[in-house]
């Protein structure tokens, strides 16, 4: 994992172990959609851009855990688009 639980329940200002599975959860969702973004062929490549993908990773997480009842796919696809334009690979 480019994050730990520790520094995401940070970054999510929790502090309470009720919820460590479910963050757990969002921080490989997190993972795997930043993947998907960069069009990355394997979960080990994320680990080439590891310091470019910590805020990214954070947010999607605190964005999942904050409106899970009622995420905004496409507002949260955008601003992680966004957020990963640098590193993002062209394909056509």
């Amino acid at each position: 994992m480019i994050v730990n639980l520790e520094e995401t329940k940070e970054y999510l200002r929790v502090d309470f172990e009720d919820d460590d599975n479910l963050i757990l959860s969002l921080i490989k969702q997190a993972e795997i959609l930043c993947q998907d973004i960069l069009r990355l062929e394997t979960k080990e490549a994320l680990h080439d851009y590891e310091e470019k993908l910590k805020v990214p990773i954070l947010f999607t997480t605190a964005y999942l855990y904050e409106n899970r009842e009622s995420a905004d796919y496409k507002e949260l696809n955008l601003n992680l688009r966004n957020l990963l334009y640098a590193v993002r690979e062209s394909k056509f």
